[in-house]
């Protein structure tokens, strides 16, 4: 077994790290400091391994890195997710490619047209955005203000109309004044995010912002963090009523209770929505596709029958 590489993850999925590190300067973040500058893998490479894993079973590749935009600037002096993807899709046995952690300034765009040209590559984009406000995003050394993260967003959806856009982000970073806040949670309700996660700012030594005055008191961050998440609740449950009486192609991760439960290309293991199915009349092999019609919907969960 030397070598060989043992997935912890049930057998149909994989995260495939394309690389290791940042050179992004973010000030709330300590990744560049623990895991250095970034290096990317080269294709021939990560081809190699995913045709490893496909022999041993797994379906679905996670591409993950710290920051998936810049893939192959180092190695190929030019950003080459694009044509990842385009080697990575003739991957026999591989049926679906997601995308995680992509860094909104400078995003590739080719890479927008093979996800609406390619059917092995889902329509999901996980893509952490931080916060809305021009002067925070500066401060977090993002390289990006409200109007270009309006205008990349509207990209997405205009190249990629049945995109889901999954992303995170932080509050209570110093100087979230309440009126930065409201702009931030007003944004929230404008853009109508598939999936999103929030989290509280963290003053970390060694980061940009450590300089700076934690300013935002404990019980106030996690006040915020719980309106985000209220709001992005209510959102999440309008979105999936609209998917009630549709068929969706699922992958099937595990038996929980009386419910088998998988996803639909729009969503990833573990952090976004599943699709449940009664199995007390219906047998579903775990790492298997099957189509699936939606009966009923809560906030995080679908409910269905196979097809």
């Amino acid at each position: 077994m030397v070598g060989e590489r043992l997935t912890t993850t049930p057998k149909h999925y994989a995260y495939l790290k394309i690389s290791e590190g940042c050179d992004r300067p973010c000030s709330f973040c300590a990744i560049p400091l623990m895991r250095g500058g970034h290096v990317s893998t080269p294709i021939e490479k990560l081809v190699k391994e995913s045709q490893k894993l496909a022999k041993v079973g797994v379906k679905e590749l996670i591409l993950i890195a710290q920051d998936l935009t810049y893939y192959g600037l180092d190695i190929y002096k030019k950003r080459a997710l694009g044509e990842l993807l385009k080697e990575l899709v003739k991957v026999e046995g591989i049926e679906w490619i997601r995308l995680h952690y992509a860094f909104p300034s400078g995003f590739p765009e080719d890479v927008l047209d093979i996800i609406r040209e390619e059917s092995k590559v889902c329509n999901y984009i996980d893509i952490p955005l931080q916060h809305i406000n021009s002067d925070l995003l500066k401060s977090m050394k993002r390289g990006t203000t409200h109007e270009k993260t309006n205008a990349l967003l509207d990209k997405f959806r205009e190249k990629v109309p049945d995109m889901a856009i999954r992303t995170t982000l932080i509050v209570g970073y110093p100087g979230e004044t309440e009126e930065r806040f409201q702009e931030l949670k007003e944004w929230v309700r404008d853009q109508k995010f598939d999936r999103l996660g929030c989290f509280t700012y963290s003053h970390e030594e060694n980061t940009g912002a450590y300089v700076l005055e934690d300013d935002i008191p404990q019980e106030v961050k996690e006040a915020r963090v719980e309106e985000i998440m209220e709001l992005q609740s209510q959102i999440s449950w309008e979105k999936n009523q609209t998917k009630i009486g549709e068929v969706y192609k699922c992958v099937f991760d595990r038996k929980e209770g009386n419910y088998f439960v998988g996803r639909t290309e729009y969503d990833s293991p573990d952090v976004d929505n599943t699709v449940l199915v009664a199995a007390d009349n219906t047998y579903i092999s775990i790492g298997e596709f099957a189509n699936v019609k939606i009966t009923s919907a809560e906030e995080f969960d679908l409910y269905g029958e196979l097809v």
